[in-house]
This record gives structure tokens, sequence and C-alpha cells, in this order.
């Protein structure tokens, strides 16, 4: 990485100013970014970040200041003249096509499906995927992909266009710790030859890893920028939410009965996604069991038989020590199963319905409906006690949910599983996308609900989620499960070389 301030500034943002009505989302900010060099874009959801990232790629125009990429201004408005300018950029969320294969999405947009070879397309896309570690097939239709790989075909896309200038929105979530440094490595030997990048994520320790230096925002304004050798992580939380912040940690307890358990159970395969195999767990009263894995190895058919959506096609699930007669979303809520599902956006919400709507979509039928009818006035308290009980920050229950920053939409999904006090919880990936306020607060609340008694199922790709709140730690990969480790029993690259597969091989060779 480069560290010379007399490189040449490929790119500057001048007092950029941009209001959605009422609300100012960026005010007048400035930022510039050297040849070679990585700057860090950080701050609380709803700071401004991915508003003046839109703004820099043509998505937004706006209201007052100017973009400038490699000494020329940029046209507003206009994202083919960013890609032009060589400028790449990986949203935090997706937009490609389902019905197309990786390789079709990565050359969508930029080159006629049949205007260069396909032997040669896939020949660049295959050295990309070696270089950076992104391992993904090809052929492979985009909307088979777990959420994990359609991220890295995004970065794939905007690395394929030869981007000089590349902004990079969590890059890392679904990279095991091995696979992250292999991409810090290369991020750096990029940077000597001259890329620059725009790194966005909520993970201070890959902030302090890669980046040069950190220019942070909160309401919109930039509030510190320093270099990444003169500052620590704690300086850095307490710039983007204005104050001192700890991150929670659940101290070990003894566990209590065991309220499910998943006793050998296998599902089919599906396309590239493995099914289960063989799998056995055992969730317990007053425990949080972490599951770690990378995306797409079979962390979605578990979630989908514990949450009620699937049934094993081998195997017993066990629920109180029975083994429930039906299994269904609507019996698994009855019998106290809640869930926080892994896309807050397509499974956990409504973009259109308000956030009494979106509160009471899991009980509409059993907790607020009289003889047919929606109780509303019921439905609209419970709104209303989530806002002020999970503090969700927004005009009132009427808003749609869409015009949520991601940590106050999360913290509603939050509220209506945990508002009935389930037993068991489902929380699969709680905290992705969030900002350090947000995830503070969400893991406070499932060590507190551990604490009353309940059984949670942690399902991430953070170990540092993962070993902070787990008591107990499984590994997922290919859709076998690795033993249970106890708190404290393994370090992170251990449980990196289990995510990888390498362990389990060792273990079926012994």
């Amino acid at each position: 990485m480069s560290r010379d301030s007399g490189a040449e500034v490929v790119l500057r943002l001048d007092r950029i100013t941009r209001r959605f009505g009422a609300l100012t989302a960026n005010d007048a900010v400035s930022l510039t970014l050297r040849r070679g060099e990585v700057v860090a874009l950080l701050g609380e959801n709803g700071a401004g970040k991915t508003t003046l990232m839109n703004i820099l790629f043509g998505h937004y125009v706006a209201d007052a200041g100017s973009v400038e990429v490699f000494g020329r201004p940029l046209p507003p408005g206009n994202p083919r003249a960013a890609l032009a300018a060589g400028v790449g950029m990986v949203h935090q969320h997706f937009s490609l096509a389902g019905n197309l294969t990786v390789l079709e999405n990565i050359r969508l947009g930029t080159e006629g499906l049949w205007s260069r070879s396909r032997a040669g397309a896939r020949e660049k896309v295959a050295r990309l995927s070696r270089d950076f570690g992104l391992a993904v097939d090809p052929d492979a239709r985009v909307g088979r992909l777990s959420v994990g790989e359609r991220q890295r075909v995004e970065i794939l896309k905007a690395l394929y266009r030869d981007a000089r200038i590349l902004i990079l929105d969590e890059p890392t979530a679904v990279l095991t710790p091995q696979e992250a440094e292999a991409l810090f490595a290369t991020l750096r030997k990029a940077t000597a030859r001259g890329l620059s990048v725009i790194f966005i994520s909520h993970k201070l320790h890959e902030v302090m890893a890669i980046a040069d230096r950190c220019v942070v925002l909160r309401h919109g304004r930039v509030v510190g920028e320093v270099d990444t050798h003169a500052t620590d992580k704690a300086a850095l939380a307490a710039l983007m939410v204005g104050g001192e912040l700890s991150l929670p940690r659940a101290e070990a307890r003894v566990p209590g009965a065991v309220l499910m358990r998943l006793d050998q159970v296998s599902t089919p395969d599906r396309g590239a996604a493995p099914g289960l195999k063989a799998v056995t767990l055992e969730l317990r009263a007053g425990q949080i069991t972490g599951l770690a894995g990378v995306s797409g190895n079979g962390q979605a058919a578990l979630a989908e038989i514990v949450g009620g959506l699937a049934l094993p096609a081998a195997g017993h699930l066990w629920l109180h020590g029975q083994e429930p007669e039906t299994w269904t979303p609507r019996e698994a809520l009855a019998r106290g199963v809640a869930r926080i599902p892994e896309d807050r956006h397509h499974q956990g919400s409504i973009a259109d319905f308000d956030l009494t709507e979106n509160a009471v979509l899991e009980g509409y039928r059993t907790r607020f409906s009289r003889r047919g009818w929606m109780d509303w006035r019921a439905a609209r308290a419970f709104a209303e006690g989530i806002i002020k009980g999970y503090d969700v920050r927004c005009p009132g229950p009427e808003t749609r949910i869409r015009l949520l920053s991601g940590g106050n939409m999360q913290k509603l999904i939050l509220g209506r599983a945990l508002a009935p006090g389930p037993e068991i919880i489902l929380a699969n990936q709680p905290v992705r996308g969030l900002d350090v306020g947000a995830i503070a607060y969400v893991q406070a609340q499932l060590i507190a609900a551990r604490d009353r008694g309940a059984a949670v199922l942690l399902i991430s790709e953070d170990l540092d989620e993962i070993m902070s709140l787990s008591d107990v730690v499984h590994v997922i990969s290919q859709g076998r499960l690795s033993p249970a480790f106890a708190r404290g029993t393994m370090t992170a690259a251990e449980l990196g070389l289990w995510m990888a597969g390498q362990k389990f091989e060792e273990a079926h060779a012994a």
C-alpha cells in the first residue's frame, strides 16, 4: 500500500451535498484518494456513505459540489462515464440478473454477450478468480447462488472491467480468515501497481490491516480523517458513534435442557449448493450455539430445517424430546421458534409495507386476528412497542420499511422475533452490513435472550462475532458439521482451516 502523500490524486470529491426532502444525506463532504492508496470510509448506517458513493458512480446527482477523476470533471448522473473513467463499484445490495450465468452477469452492460469469445472472457474471469481467491462457477445460474457467492460475482464484475479506482463495500463478509488475508495480499500487490481503493467495512480490524487513511462520516458530515497507523479500533468506533462504545461479550454459563435436536439429518443437494450430510446438532436452553462457515456450505439448508421451511430427507428432528407430527413455518412459530432471516430485504420484510404491517407479518393470524379480522389497534401498539423498546429510529409506525437504514430495519425484525419471548431463536447473519453501534445493540439483545433461557443458533460468517458471542461453536463445510468446540478452545486460524474443509479431510483420513 502506498503511504506517499505526494502521489497523484486520482479522485477528488469537493464539498458534495445531497438532500432528500428535509434529510441532508451528505453535507459538504470532501474526500481525496491518491494513486496506490486504500482509504477506508467509515460511519454508522445512515451516515451518508452509500449516498456519497452513489454520487461518485453516477446513480445520484449531487445538489452541490463536484467530482474529479484523474484530474477531469466527472459528468454527474452518468454511470457509464464513471465506468469509462475507471471507477468500479461493488454495492452492498447486489444488482445481478438471476436468470443469467455468472459469466453472463460479469459481461453484461459492458460488452455484448457475443462481442468477445466466451473462451477469452472465461479465461479472464478464471484468472481474476485465482488472483483474488474468489472461487465461483462461471456457468452457475446466479439465481441459484447463495448471498455470499453473489457478492463474489459482484467483485469479479468490477475487476473484469479493469477498474483503476475500486470501491469495495464489505468485500470480506463471506471469506474465511485465510481467504480474507489472501484478498488483502492481492490488494496490496494491486495498489503497489497503482490501483486505488475505497474500502467500506464495519470490521475495524480489517480497516486497520488494509487501509492507509480513514475518513469517518456521521450524520452526513466528515467528523474525522486519520492515518491508520496513528489510531486504533476504539478511537475509530468512538468517532463513528460520537462517544465511547463497548461491544458486548457473552460470559460463560451453564446451559439448560436440549430444546431442539437434529439427529443425523440429511437433505438433498440443490445444484451447486450442498445439502446437509448426516448433521447432528443440539440447541440448549440458555446457550448460544455458533455456526461458522463460508457462505454456501449448507447453512441455508440447516436454517430451513430449524425454521420449519423444510423437512429432513433423512434423520430426525426432535423438539422438547418429541418428533413433531408436522413441521411448517406456522408450526415452528407456534412451538416457540423465532427467525431472524439471512436477507432482511427479501426474506425478512416487504419493502412497501409500513412498520406496523412488517411487525405483524409472522403473527397476524394468531396474535392479531379477531374472528378473521385484523386488530389494527393491537398491531400498531405492538409495532410502537418494538420501535420504542428496540430503538428503531423512524418517523413512526406508518413509515415504509424500505425508507429505514439497514440497522433500523434489522432492529424491527429483531424486535418482531424477540418480543413474544421465544424459546428457540434462529439468528441467521443478524448483523451483516450493520455499523458498530447497531452490531453492539443486536448482539446485546441476543445475549439477553440467552440469559433469559432461550436457545440461540447464531449463523454467521464473521468469526469475531462467532467467537465473542458463542458458548459452543460448530463449523459447516460442504454440508458436513464439525464437532462442537467450547468457548475459547479454538483460535480463529484453526476455525478457518475447518471452514476451508482441510480439517474435515484430516479427520476423515484419520
